[in-house]
């Protein structure tokens, strides 16, 4: 008769039978703790105790805390950007694109508060692990060609003004779904929570696609 596997068995069978999935469990209780304690208020041994691994696999797959750091914030950015990988764009006309853009990446950030508290941590580190990584640059340059080509097309249309610049208007976007998010606790304590219910949210994010088109769409005579 077999006897039952301990804790720690159980543990270093699961590194053996499924590393991905261990990994992918280290990252998820990682995101959440990094999202919500920082950095520095984080600690691997409470990472451990959530997950199916040991401080020592999280040594292994990860390096140390702040190769751990790295990875969650590398994963946060490819996942939005896997994200507006999926919209099917190429189909519409480069404004009804842009809308859809725009909405997507509104309701990314409403619904990813994690994702909004690990770009605000970095920018408290001064962008420090954001600049090494390679991972991070390379999938916000798509974002960018990604934007690029939507203008392209909207000249060619005649329904953008020319000279837009994508990097610009990346940034305008991120600015009406970014605050919405980040400024959330002090704005509702302020004003009330009125916009931050369903209706509000829709009626901001219609009027974040209506801003963005004025801004692109060229100018009546």
């Amino acid at each position: 008769m077999n006897k039952p596997l301990v804790p720690n068995e159980k543990k270093k069978q699961n590194w053996k039978q499924n590393p991905e999935a261990v990994k992918s469990d280290i990252l998820r209780i990682a995101t959440e703790l990094f999202a919500a304690n920082g950095l520095s208020g984080t600690r691997i041994d409470e990472i451990a105790a959530r997950t199916e691994t040991s401080k020592r696999m999280i040594y292994y797959y990860f390096g140390d805390k702040e190769g751990l750091y790295a990875r969650v914030l590398e994963a946060a950015y490819a996942k939005v950007r896997e994200g507006e990988k999926k919209l099917n764009l190429e189909g519409l006309t480069a404004a009804d694109a842009l809308a859809e853009l725009v909405s997507f990446t509104f309701d990314h950030h409403r619904k990813s508060p994690e994702f909004i508290r690990m770009v605000m941590i970095e920018n408290i580190h001064h962008a420090q692990y954001l600049k090494r990584s390679e991972v991070i640059r390379t999938v916000n340059v798509a974002a960018i060609d990604r934007l690029a080509e939507i203008i392209r097309r909207g000249e060619a249309e005649g329904a953008f003004r020319p000279g837009l610049d994508p990097v610009a208007l990346h940034w305008q976007i991120s600015a009406l779904s970014f605050f919405n998010v980040s400024n959330r606790p002090t704005f509702s304590a302020l004003f009330g929570p009125g916009l931050f219910g369903p209706e509000g949210q829709n009626a901001l994010r219609g009027q974040a696609v209506d801003m963005i088109l004025s801004h692109v769409k060229v100018n009546d005579p």
